[in-house]
């Protein structure tokens, strides 16, 4: 596995230097988002620069789930073969309830789906990219537009600025980026989610499902990635007992096993031997759908992609798919729209006017997908919150009247490049 440390790329000077705005998008964050933007520009031919706070490229979560319309994204990225090869198709799904006398239901899958580790995904779109795409060990802080060019100028966390013509910020659901849209904050579920994935040196014994099992207000998920590799997910209602407890992995496989210690065998031996190096912890986070549709997500030449525009439950397994989306929607638009005009010597205003329409046209296609993936998700996790009878069956009303086909966002297809 490619481990890419800030020596692999461009080095920063002690005092950065400024950026010609002529010359430079700059996406803020390199999750999964940022690189595949950066990576969908790079494929149009338009150069990028991501800045990412760590010091190499994090992949934190341990897996996520890519489904049929994913996939139809990293075609369009160049990256889909390479990750096949990690992780097998999962080809179908069940769910398990054993508050209800063991009560089943299982499905078939159509199309391709698969759980990826995350460092193979967000190696596969680094690697993809130019030597110097990426640069280490920059936090944005603050965004502010340029009093007299209204180019965006971003403040980083050791006093440095970049200039841009144009920002796309990818850098999750605590976005410095949407904070200068002045989106409103994140909502948050009374739901807190341990992920982690346990190797089985001889094989595991389960099969190529997504299988959730139920039991006290606790949700198991578990997915395998290969023959011996399985991505597990626990999910439970509560509120986090202190800021640092996913910095302490072995405490965090206790409250999850004190969590299932009413489960069966096999899954208390999953979480027990799991790897500690790949648990997380967090209380689940959403965007509202309502303010999918009616927030600004553009100002000036400064926009949002991925969880920075609509994070959500893991209900759908979408998170992921929706930002590669997001990516070539944003760089065909962006590609479309400056496809005949030179940066350097066009005129400032019409590059610059061309660079608001493009994202306008981006936001115009990815609102009202986001919306409905969005509020798909919401009702899921209200559902799974509360405790009222009568809570539960208008959400189960509402999803029967709005999305009676349960797996149509699956189906759908973001496009060419």
């Amino acid at each position: 596995m490619t481990t890419h440390r800030r020596e692999d790329r461009q080095q920063p000077q002690q005092k950065m230097q400024r950026l010609e705005p002529e010359n430079e998008i700059v996406i803020v964050g390199g999750g999964i988002c940022g690189l595949a933007t950066a990576l969908a520009l790079h494929r149009k031919g338009i150069n990028s620069l991501v800045l990412e706070k760590s010091e190499i490229l994090r992949a934190s979560g341990a897996a996520i789930g890519i489904l049929d319309n994913g996939w139809r994204a990293l075609e369009q990225l160049g990256v889909a073969d390479r990750l096949r090869q990690t992780a097998i198709p999962v080809q179908g799904a069940r769910e398990i309830w054993l508050d209800k006398k063991a009560k089943e239901i299982s499905a078939e899958w159509s199309g391709e789906n698969r759980c990826l580790r995350r460092s193979d995904l967000v190696n596969a779109l680094a690697d993809a990219l130019p030597p110097d795409a990426i640069r280490f060990g920059c936090q944005v802080v603050f965004v502010e537009l340029h009093p007299s060019t209204s180019y965006p100028i971003l403040h980083l966390q050791d006093g440095n600025t970049i200039m841009a013509k144009l920002v796309i910020g990818c850098d999750g659901a605590r976005s410095a980026v949407s904070n200068f849209l002045n989106l409103k904050p994140t909502g948050v579920f009374g739901l807190l989610t341990t992920r982690g994935m346990t190797y089985y040196p001889i094989g595991h014994p389960f099969s190529h499902e997504f299988v959730q099992t139920y039991k006290n207000n606790v949700v198991v998920g578990r997915v395998p990635i290969g023959e011996k590799l399985v991505h597990w997910l626990i999910t439970q209602q509560g509120s986090p007992k202190g800021e640092n407890i996913s910095k302490n992995p072995e405490y965090v496989k206790q409250l999850t096993l004190h969590a299932i210690n009413s489960f069966p065998e096999e899954i208390i031996q999953m979480v027990e031997c799991s790897d500690l190096e790949s648990l997380s912890f967090a209380r689940l986070r959403y965007r509202a759908p309502w303010e999918l549709l009616t927030g600004n997500f553009r100002k000036g030449t400064v926009t949002v992609a991925g969880d920075a525009m609509h994070v959500m439950g893991h209900f759908l397994g979408q998170g992921g798919s929706a930002g590669l989306e997001d990516a070539i929607v944003l760089a065909r638009c962006l590609s479309q729209k400056l496809s005949f005009i030179d940066p350097i010597t066009d005129e400032n205003g019409k590059v610059m006017h061309n660079i608001e329409a493009a994202i306008d046209q981006y936001l115009k296609e990815r609102k009202m997908r986001v919306a409905r993936l969005s509020t798909q998700s919401f009702l899921i996790g209200l559902l799974w919150q509360s405790s009222s009878m009568v809570v539960k069956f208008v959400i189960v009303i509402l999803m029967v009247v709005l999305f009676n086909n349960i797996a149509l966002h699956t189906k759908y297809d973001c496009g060419k490049l």
